[in-house]
């Protein structure tokens, strides 16, 4: 569905974009994670057709954005960073005017519009005028009329930045839902959890790269960071007598143990029965999951925030 080949962007002496690259699935949501600054909207904007790449190659269900931007158009939908509607239009006037710039008409265009008003919790407040909209109102139809032309491929670039809690669970509903129908999404975000919850797929993008890619599970592969289980003892363990015993690394502090390995959930009852066995009454446990943050800090060096 979506080939990106190494594609570059520079302005004047800056190298924005060095060569990035990957590829996503029909109906998969792929998410592009990095500090502000790492060029995800910059990524964006060439995937939209705004401007080309210097160098390489963006194809768009089959279709090369550098010769055929118009076509590739019609089958994207874009959510900005930036809210892209008129403050003195009512909601209602918004989804008819983008409906129409993507060539709906008629009947189609009416429906559509009512349907997706519908979808994002605003159909009762669709003739007031967007500039008396909160910030997860305005999210919401910006995402409505992202999808007016009923696009292949929707690209959502920082979707909730600036969006109380409620109305960003709301906008999670809805692209699970988008994706669970089949829509393909790139999303790029800056917050750990989103990337988390909503993408099949990540690619860290740090300094104009993609440095790791693939699920979250393949990416604590490759970062080679592990789930920590922590356990309080009555007792000082025996370092070299509890790592054998459990068959992982074992770090002992005074009466505290950090157990590091793969999967804690799934061994966490091996790891009290060895632990029973060995003579050491356990007063307190407590378990560490491995994530993406932890990720993030391995590969980059640094905490997503920084």
């Amino acid at each position: 569905m979506i080939e990106v080949k190494d594609i570059t962007k520079s302005y004047g002496d800056t190298h924005a974009v060095n060569g990035i690259s990957f590829s996503i699935k029909a109906g998969e949501c792929y998410g592009l994670l990095g500090p502000n600054g790492a060029v995800k909207s910059t990524t964006i904007n060439m995937l939209s057709t705004l401007f080309m790449p210097d160098t390489g190659e963006i194809i768009l269900d089959g279709k090369n954005v550098k010769n055929a931007s118009e076509e590739v158009k019609q089958i994207l939908g874009i959510v900005p960073q930036e809210i892209a509607l008129y403050e003195n239009l009512t909601a209602w006037e918004n989804m008819l005017f983008w409906g129409s710039i993507y060539g709906v008409k008629g009947s189609v265009l009416l429906t559509k519009a009512s349907d997706l008003l519908k979808w994002v919790g605003l159909e009762d407040r669709k003739q007031e005028k967007i500039k008396g909209y909160s910030g997860g109102m305005k999210r919401r139809i910006n995402l409505a009329c992202a999808l007016m032309h009923s696009p292949k491929i929707l690209l959502l670039d920082e979707p909730t930045v600036g969006v109380d809690p409620q109305s960003r669970n709301l906008i999670f509903e809805l692209i699970q839902e988008l994706n669970k129908q089949g829509m393909t999404t790139i999303y790029t975000t800056h917050y750990m959890e989103e990337a988390e919850k909503l993408c099949n797929r990540i690619g860290i993008i740090d300094c104009g790269k993609i440095i790791a890619q693939g699920t979250l599970d393949e990416l604590k592969t490759q970062s080679g960071i592990n789930d920590v289980v922590f356990v309080e003892c009555t007792q000082e363990p025996d370092e070299k007598k509890l790592a054998e015993r459990l068959n992982a690394q074992v770090v002992v502090q005074g009466n505290n143990a950090q157990i590091i390995g793969d999967d804690a959930g799934k061994n966490l009852t091996r790891y009290v029965v060895a632990c029973a066995d060995a003579g050491y009454e356990i007063t307190h446990i407590d378990v560490r999951k491995a994530n993406l943050e932890g990720v993030f800090l391995k590969m980059t060096g640094k905490k997503l925030r920084d």
